[in-house]
């Protein structure tokens, strides 16, 4: 399934939560215009009624003038109703009934409440005031009401409007990050095409300026193409070593194949036949353990399974006691007396052991007189440990040692027995130790605890 793209990703962890601050900013907006709009109402209503009790005093009690009528009208925002009683509760103008309050009104205030006024939700305004009204002295009641509707259509107008305003500002903010995000990602899609013009041999660090976000990445594309380089340089070698040592068995094997149809004696056609053998043998096993080691270095399939050390090692060693004992060698197995469970592949720990005990065979010299294998454990893990007194390494030649295709002497050995050692230890999570001793070699194979079943 085709993942969504960064650019849309951006857009939408950015735009949703704008689009929730502008909801809450538009309900905020249209509470306020509410309470706008009844302030406003309530002064066009306090207007209404100070022009309405200035117009009777000054017309004695008549109708209201056309200006103040056109004033009411204008302030007001909508119709506004009045009604005026004079000195003594005299009708003096203005609607017959008003919608009357619940509670006592308070002189020289203006008082507001709601009520109804034939069947329509009215907003009231009543003041009363002292005056002269012609010859009457005494308090005037002005009632000044209005359609709760009106406002309404009022405060709707008002939000309306911010709605407007609002949405188009969040569809304005909407193109600008959509387009904004394409410009802010154009040196990604640079450095998309930088690496995708490099061929498969070009493995060198990028160096491309990019924007501080995206320089982790690119500092960890670094470091793998690093890894990759050094990976298939080091696996170009290793071809080229084990070409290099396959060539000389198979270039025996070839002479002795050639000269063997030549040779008509039987003693030396059998010894012929024989170092055609020997040769055969050395480059199958020389082949195997190549096959080996890079099976160690890129095989991640190798099962796990829990086995007991002691099983492992003494199958080994029973099966190596006869080539020792041919040499005319003490080898001898001392078991742990607890089980030693751990968790890796049985057949690459008996590998690793093998390699120990053919490179001790092959290097230890025409003195060396015994072998001894033994398995221990301690509080951090389990030890494979073998030692002989043959030559030894010395101290300054141990990283030779365990380097691919190099050998301390020569011999008929092919080089590669303790470095599939050290592979296979590294599998699991271990590591081989060579043993300061005062005579021959000793070798530890270190397995740790967390890794047993």
């Amino acid at each position: 399934m085709k993942s969504m793209s960064l650019r849309l990703r951006l857009f939408l962890v950015i735009l949703p939560p704008l689009f929730v601050v502008s909801a809450l900013l538009g309900w905020w907006r249209f509470e306020v215009a509410q309470e706008t709009s009844e302030e406003l109402f309530d002064r066009s209503l306090v207007s209404a009624a100070l022009a309405i009790s200035r117009d009777v005093a000054i017309s004695e009690g008549d109708a209201l003038s056309p200006s103040t009528r056109r004033v009411i009208s204008d302030a007001g925002g909508g119709e506004v109703f009045y009604h005026v009683t004079g000195p003594g509760g005299v009708y003096v103008t203005g609607y017959a009934y008003p919608p009357r309050p619940e509670t006592p009104v308070a002189r020289d205030l203006p008082f507001y409440y709601f009520a109804t006024y034939r069947g329509e939700d009215m907003r009231v305004m009543r003041m009363i005031e002292n005056r002269t009204i012609g010859t009457l002295t005494g308090d005037t009641v002005v009632t000044v009401w209005q359609r709760v509707s009106d406002r309404r259509a009022f405060a709707r107008e008002l939000a309306f409007r911010a709605a407007a305003l609002i949405f188009g500002l969040m569809a304005a903010l909407a193109l600008i990050i959509w387009f904004g995000v394409q410009i802010g990602l154009r040196p990604l899609n640079d450095l998309e095409a930088a690496i995708r013009r490099r061929s498969p041999e070009d493995l060198g660090p990028i160096r491309r300026a990019v924007p501080h976000e995206v320089s982790d990445i690119v500092s960890t594309l670094n470091r793998l193409l690093g890894q990759v380089q050094d990976s298939f340089e080091a696996h170009q070698a290793f071809i080229s070593d084990a070409a290099h040592q396959l060539r000389n068995p198979a270039a025996a094997i070839l002479t002795l194949a050639e000269a063997l149809p030549h040779v008509h004696d039987a003693a030396e056609r059998a010894h012929c036949e024989e170092q055609l053998v020997d040769a055969a043998r050395k480059s199958a096993r020389l082949s195997e353990q190549l096959l080996s080691l890079e099976r160690l270095r890129y095989d991640e399939s190798m099962g796990m399974a829990p086995f007991d050390l002691n099983t492992v090692v003494e199958d080994v060693c029973r099966a190596f006691a006869a080539k020792a004992l041919s040499r005319d060698l003490d080898f001898a197995f001392a078991p742990s007396e607890e089980p030693l469970l751990v968790l890796g592949n049985s057949v690459l720990v008996g590998e690793a052991l093998i390699n120990l005990l053919e490179n001790a065979l092959k290097h230890g010299g025409g003195e060396m007189t015994a072998i001894n294998v033994r398995t221990s454990s301690d509080e951090e893990g389990f030890m494979i440990t073998v030692d002989d007194d043959g030559f030894g390494i010395p101290p300054d030649k141990i990283s030779t040692a365990f380097r691919r295709f190099s050998q301390l002497q020569y011999g008929e050995g092919t080089g590669l027995g303790l470095a599939i050692v050290e592979q296979v230890m590294v599998r699991h999570a271990g590591r081989v130790d060579l043993v300061p001793s005062e005579t021959g070699a000793t070798f530890c194979l270190w397995f740790p605890r967390v890794a047993q079943a």
